[in-house]
């Protein structure tokens, strides 16, 4: 809320980024956790340096007030809190989860796929078309990072030859 330097800024996004991965392989969420450290970590700190590249590293000042995005930032955050209220402990046994798809998961895993871990073979098996479609989503989001800070840099190159030439 309070930094105007844009560099800070997406470097503070990115180790939050890599800090949530962490959490996320403790959490034993795996998949989960490389698409954060890939999306949240990766391409995002990369488009928005490539965008702080093509403009200003400084904040412009406000011309607004600040009252009504803070408003709307805590009615969002209560509207969240009231929203996973009546949620289960994390972990519960007794959540929906627990009691159904995973029960059947870890009873077929061994003689079905063979893999002795449980996510993986989740991932890579039962859900690997969806696995597929996730990593050419992020595949294809790199490809398009690359291709435009491509072009910026060729327009910058050909801006420069413009104005040697005059």
């Amino acid at each position: 809320m309070f930094l105007r330097d844009l560099f800070a800024v997406v470097m503070l996004s990115g180790v939050f980024s890599l800090l949530s991965a962490a959490l996320f392989v403790a959490m034993d969420a795996v998949d989960v956790a490389f698409t954060e450290a890939a999306v949240g970590a990766g391409i995002s700190t990369v488009l928005m340096l490539g965008t702080m590249a093509l403009t200003s590293r400084q904040e412009k000042p406000p011309t607004h007030s600040r009252a009504l995005p803070l408003l709307v930032a805590f009615i969002t955050g209560a509207a969240l809190l009231y929203g996973t209220a009546d949620l289960p402990p994390f972990g519960a046994p007794d959540t929906p989860i627990q009691m159904h798809v995973a029960p059947e998961y870890i009873a077929r895993t061994p003689t079905e796929i063979g893999v002795p871990n449980i996510v993986t073979a989740v991932l890579a098996s039962y859900r690997g078309f969806d696995t597929l479609g996730e990593t050419a989503v992020v595949f294809i989001a790199g490809i398009a990072v690359i291709f435009l800070l491509h072009q910026s840099s060729r327009r910058r190159r050909d801006d420069e030859n413009d104005e040697e030439e005059v």
